[in-house]
């Protein structure tokens, strides 16, 4: 029963994201994401979703533990790394812009760090930790609810770009043309 509601709150929680970041993309004029100002409000409606499904993952993972038949070596092997080096990615880069311009607030165009090899390492290092922990625990609840969460990561930048290419013009365009979007 819990880990069917967790399930259920956790595809909501991505379900709710990919539809404000479509929006934002077939609507830019009328975005939520970036946001088109940057309140004290805007740290409770991106972090407490962000954090809510990460956490809803981590409980669903602990609930689910080794359900699914990976390789105990494989999955110790490959989720811990992956989840160890990306959020040594995610973590270093926020110190680098700062929490506000993570979520959403104006900022500087970073090009420096991993942002020299991907214009998004923080939603690849995102993908990375979900992959890693998806592989881990060997849930399937978790494969379900993390894979909605990576669908709304890989779908992020497209509507992250154009708001970009308002903020910085020439020098995002001069950006986009010599650095990948993803890897």
């Amino acid at each position: 029963m819990m880990e069917t509601t967790l399930v259920s709150v956790g595809l909501g929680i991505s379900a709710a994201t990919l539809g404000s970041i479509l929006w934002s993309i077939a609507f830019p004029e009328r975005r939520v994401w970036p946001p088109k100002r940057y309140t004290s409000i805007t740290p409770i409606l991106v972090w407490v979703p962000t954090f809510s499904l990460f956490g809803i993952l981590i409980v669903l993972g602990v609930l689910g533990w080794g359900d699914l038949a990976f390789p105990t070596w494989l999955r110790f092997a490959l989720g811990i790394p992956l989840i160890v080096i990306g959020n040594v990615i995610v973590w270093s880069e926020v110190t680098h812009f700062g929490v506000p311009q993570t979520g959403g607030a104006k900022g500087t165009l970073r090009t420096a760090g991993m942002y020299r090899y991907s214009r998004n390492p923080q939603y690849m290092a995102d993908i990375a930790i979900v992959v890693g922990w998806i592989i881990l625990t060997s849930a399937p609840s978790v494969l379900i609810v993390g894979a909605a969460a990576i669908l709304v990561l890989v779908v992020a930048p497209f509507a992250e770009e154009p708001w970009l290419n308002e903020q910085y013009g020439s020098e995002f365009e001069a950006y986009r043309a010599s650095t990948r979007r993803f890897v």
